[in-house]
């Protein structure tokens, strides 16, 4: 099968070219409410380079924990604030969430990707105390599982609050994506692609995994879920029933969903 065609999403999604503008609505207005209420830190500096930066909300009590939420886009599109809003689940449930921006391809590989949200975690991780959950979507949802990765050089002060990544929709294996057009933005070979795939590396021995999915996803998703949990022993996979690539982020809205309570517990 043609390789691009493999891990498309859009023309398999009924009303796909509307989901865009409904997040960026949604988004721009929680962050625009969260802010004049005094629940959000925005533009937070991590780094020195113009995306790198990562917002922050706020429950309005003193927060349980920190989740991290990393978005998609294929590592070449995107940004936090189309998301802002997936966090109100989150917060409802008195733990803080943090999204990061990061330097998107061409202009970084994938493996300074993962090494930009490791410092984004870390610059959260001194504002807010308590446990860290990470979570991310497609894209995200491979940087999320690379932070549970044992190579990945997470400070330990950092690294043993991390409780429980659960990668939603993730790209665990790299080498498929070798052949599909967007690697021109990618610029992956052989050998970042194996440095990069969750499912060759180890991963954290204390950190809880789930690796979750939509029932009604690509083939090519649902096989990259389930060769994470393969991969991972102890690594739980949840199938979200009626759930596609595009909205089996919803539930984040809901504080009593099955995604958020797998993410902070009942």
């Amino acid at each position: 099968m043609d390789p691009d065609l493999t891990y498309a999403n859009g023309a398999f999604i009924p009303n796909s070219e509307h989901f865009a503008s409904k997040w960026e609505t949604a988004a721009s207005s929680w962050r625009e409410i969260e802010n004049v209420v005094g629940r959000a830190r925005l533009n937070v500096a991590y780094g020195e380079g113009d995306r790198q930066k990562l917002d922050l909300f706020y429950p309005a009590g003193r927060p349980r924990g920190l989740l991290v939420f990393i978005h998609g886009g294929y590592w070449h599109a995107s940004d936090r604030k189309m998301w802002s809003h997936l966090s109100a689940g989150a917060t409802a449930r008195e733990w803080a969430v943090a999204l990061p921006s990061y330097t998107l391809a061409p202009q970084a590989r994938i493996t300074a990707i993962t090494r930009e949200i490791a410092d984004a975690i870390t610059v959260a991780a001194a504002l807010v105390a308590g446990p860290i959950v990470v979570t991310g979507h497609s894209a995200g949802g491979h940087l999320a599982a690379r932070m549970a990765c044992r190579d990945v050089d997470l400070a330990p002060p950092v690294a043993e609050r991390l409780q429980k990544v659960v990668p939603i929709s993730p790209l665990s294996d790299l080498r498929p994506l070798l052949e599909t057009a967007m690697n021109s933005d990618l610029q992956l070979d052989m050998a970042e692609a194996i440095a990069e795939s969750p499912v060759l590396k180890t991963k954290l021995h204390d950190v809880q995994v789930v690796s979750w999915v939509g029932a009604e996803e690509r083939p090519a998703f649902l096989d990259q879920a389930r060769w994470l949990a393969d991969a991972w022993p102890g690594t739980s996979l949840r199938i979200a029933p009626g759930r596609h690539h595009f909205d089996v982020i919803d539930e984040l809205l809901e504080p009593d969903s099955s995604l958020v309570t797998a993410l902070l517990g009942n």
